[in-house]
């Protein structure tokens, strides 16, 4: 049976719960314990696939195919435990799930109410898989005060009572702000948010305190004191270089430690940070560096592409370098030449995206990559315009496109090289999808198994001719090109397990030129980097030596 965490937030929003949360998932791990990370988001949305990610930042992918919040990449690379569909729920998913219940007749004509038909099912999502590890940690979205928010924390205080005593626990936390004019941090913000969870019945077993300068002892006795914790379970985040020191970091402060005192769980198991020392070691003393560019449409927020940033530092990790990673908008290059803004890389990246905003510009992106031998990783999107590139500046197909952005893909002289999948295969069944449909869910996503050709970049690069990695996205590649193609040189390196679907193409007379129809950036964990992003700066380190 497993105890439950659920980290709740205070003050204001973006204090880093999901960080603090898989910081704890590691330090459990590290005792020995098993370990599963869920979140609880308040939004209607149903899922956040359909969210722009400037509203919402990067939809993280499952191997089960669901759209999830990017704080399940945070769990996933901290704890490597592989997330899945039962691991995040939205408002919106619990109401459609209530609602269709109603009219199925489950609640045998009832009257429908958040107390309890809404909080049973928060509650019944809760406890999936709960005999399945030792600990599930629990992470409610928003702040604590938020009118979206009500269900989910009388949820959870509900359950806190189903369970049995002492088999719950809250983390709850907050902001110190720091007033530059008196030289003080203050705790009374915290207080207050302390004050309105105990409100609706939920008393913190312990405050993780957000402060950019170091907490007194008075102040954490004055918290102690007004928030109703033990002294030492008020624990202190500080900003830190790199969020890879957090497990470490929260270890120094406590955090661990006072979870299990908590629990009442002595004599605890000493912990092995090793696997984390070593990651710490990488981060701050790398060997060198290198300049990569990411060539997108979202720049304007980093969270957009969280999971490719991270891949490339574990990238960078594998090879003791850092990866200086320089953010490129995509449209620039509509305007302007490419080669006075990605002269100076080491290496350039181009990642999926929907819509055509942008598109021109990433083409023109891999043709310098093609054309200067720099590095080239395109992922999904970024993958289809080196294709593009490809058919119109190789083979010369000028009107080579994607059906995804011309809406006369019918007219004689275009070239769909890019295609909209209406079926493939999943679980050895067929699934089928029209353009018109709905855009939630219509993807194909989830892990795919993908065979690599003998001897290609691929396979030396995964030591392997069998993986299966994730994916997200509409449109494919339309291997009737391909013969045209692969007598100019790119080959198809990677296919579908029935050979129908191109999964890699990479160029033959090129330094590293790999462009993937997969996310791999969503399996690259610090202690283990994807073998793709290892290799793309080592490629980038290679480059680096010759300039």
């Amino acid at each position: 049976m497993a105890r439950f965490i659920f980290i709740t937030g205070g003050v204001v929003s973006s204090l880093g719960k999901g960080l603090a949360s898989a910081a704890l998932g590691a330090l459990l791990q590290a005792r020995g314990y098993t370990v599963r990370l869920r979140k609880l988001d308040p939004y209607l949305n149903v899922d956040p696939g359909t969210m722009s990610p400037f509203e919402h930042g990067e939809v993280f992918v499952t191997d089960d195919g669901a759209e999830t919040d990017l704080d399940l990449g945070h769990y996933e690379r901290f704890t490597g435990v592989a997330a899945r569909k039962t691991d995040s729920v939205s408002s919106g998913r619990i109401y459609s799930n209530v609602l269709e219940k109603e009219r199925r007749g489950d609640y045998l004509g009832k009257t429908i109410q958040v107390i309890p038909h809404v909080t049973n099912e928060i509650k019944e999502f809760i406890s999936i898989g709960e005999d399945e590890v030792d600990f599930m940690l629990c992470e409610i979205g928003g702040t604590v005060g938020d009118i979206e928010g009500l269900p989910f924390f009388e949820a959870i205080r509900q359950f806190s009572q189903d369970k049995p005593r002492g088999q719950c626990l809250f983390m709850h936390l907050t902001l110190l702000p720091y007033i530059a004019a008196s030289g003080e941090l203050k705790t009374k913000p915290t207080q207050h948010s302390v004050k309105e969870l105990r409100s609706i019945g939920i008393a913190p077993d312990i405050l993780v305190c957000r402060s950019e300068r170091e907490i007194p002892q008075k102040e954490r006795e004055k918290l102690a004191l007004f928030c109703n914790v033990r002294p030492d379970s008020v624990i202190a985040a500080y900003d830190l270089k790199s969020i890879y020191e957090a497990p470490l970091a929260y270890h120094k402060e406590g955090l661990d430690q006072a979870v299990l005192d908590a629990f009442g769980i002595s004599p605890s198991p000493k912990p092995d940070l090793s696997r984390w020392e070593d990651v710490a070691d990488r981060v701050e003393n790398p060997e060198g560096e290198v300049k990569v560019a990411i060539v997108g449409k979202y720049t304007q927020l980093e969270d957009a592409y969280k999971s490719i940033a991270e891949a490339l530092t574990h990238g960078g990790m594998a090879n003791r370098v850092k990866v200086r990673i320089e953010w490129v908008d995509a449209e620039l290059f509509e305007r302007e030449d490419p080669a006075p803004h990605l002269e100076g890389f080491h290496a350039i990246l181009v990642p999926g995206g929907f819509g055509e905003r942008g598109t021109e510009g990433k083409i023109k992106a891999a043709e310098f990559a093609r054309t200067h031998q720099i590095p080239y990783l395109g992922i999904c999107l970024g993958m289809q315009m080196a294709v593009i590139e490809a058919a119109r500046n190789v083979v010369g197909l000028k009107n080579a496109g994607s059906q995804e952005f011309d809406h006369e893909a019918g007219r004689d002289r275009f070239e769909p090289v890019i295609f909209h999948l209406k079926e493939w295969i999943k679980d050895n069944q067929k699934i089928a999808r029209d353009v018109l449909d709905d855009k939630g869910g219509t993807m194909r996503l989830g892990a795919y198994n993908a065979t690599l050709a003998e001897g290609s970049k691929v396979a030396e690069v995964y030591d392997t001719t069998a993986i299966s990695e994730r994916h997200r996205h509409r449109y494919e590649v339309d291997i009737k090109y391909r013969d045209q193609l692969e007598e100019k040189g790119l080959c198809f390196s990677g296919m579908s397990p029935d050979g129908r679907l191109p999964e890699i193409v990479e160029w033959k007379d090129h330094p590293w030129f790999i462009g993937v129809q997969f996310h791999p950036e969503l399996k690259s964990k610090p202690f283990a980097p994807h073998p793709l992003f290892a290799d793309f700066v080592r490629a980038a380190v290679e480059t680096s030596r010759l300039v």
